[in-house]
């Protein structure tokens, strides 16, 4: 697992050469996006228990592997990334209908390991950290240890690329987060980039 680990190397490096040159870094703040956790939708290294009634053979308790897929017997590989968990569960139901009469299928998130942020820059403890919940930029600067002496705290940058979506860059300014002046705390969204200057 790669949380708390230093995203290092040429990723990083690239990143932040294209921050420097990018010319639509912009100033406004992004959107509050609380996780609605009623709609979460499985992602990889999450571990599920799919459960089929009255079928202990063909029940499992698994973790959803890098490429997004389960393998399950009689049914091999199913897709599980992207869904939530009664769409997983009916669509098992639905594949296991040739072999198994009258299918009841759960699928239960046991744990929640994908949804993941990142910290980059000059901050103490630079990496990936696993969103749990509500995450604001201020407790994700605290997660990585705050700002070290070189750090420009008002030239945060917040990285967002949301699927089917153009790369959004965010400037904030630290003094505004702590002063209140941007009113409500500002959510990171999971895959966000914190990127301190």
């Amino acid at each position: 697992m790669s949380s708390g680990r230093w995203l290092g190397g040429s990723w990083a490096c690239g990143l932040l050469a294209a921050l420097a040159f990018s010319g639509c870094v912009t100033t406004q703040v992004p959107p509050n996006l609380p996780q609605q956790m009623s709609e979460y939708r499985i992602g990889r290294e999450d571990v599920l228990e799919v459960s089929v009634w009255h079928s202990e053979d063909l029940s499992r308790t698994l973790p959803v592997r890098p490429d997004g897929k389960i393998s399950l017997p009689l049914l091999g590989e199913i897709m599980a990334q992207g869904k939530t968990g009664p769409e997983l569960a009916a669509e098992i139901q639905q594949k296991l209908v040739p072999y198994v009469e009258n299918p009841k299928v759960a699928v239960i998130v046991r744990e929640v390991n994908a949804p993941r942020f990142h910290v980059i820059g000059e901050v103490q403890k630079p990496g990936t950290y696993p969103l749990r919940g509500n995450v604001t930029i201020l407790q994700a600067l605290a997660a990585a240890g705050g700002f070290n002496p070189f750090a420009d705290q008002n030239g945060i940058v917040i990285v967002r690329q949301q699927e089917g979506q153009a790369t959004q860059r965010y400037t904030i300014r630290y003094s505004d987060l702590v002063g209140g002046v941007k009113g409500d705390a500002i959510y990171l969204d999971a895959g966000d980039t914190i990127y301190v200057p």
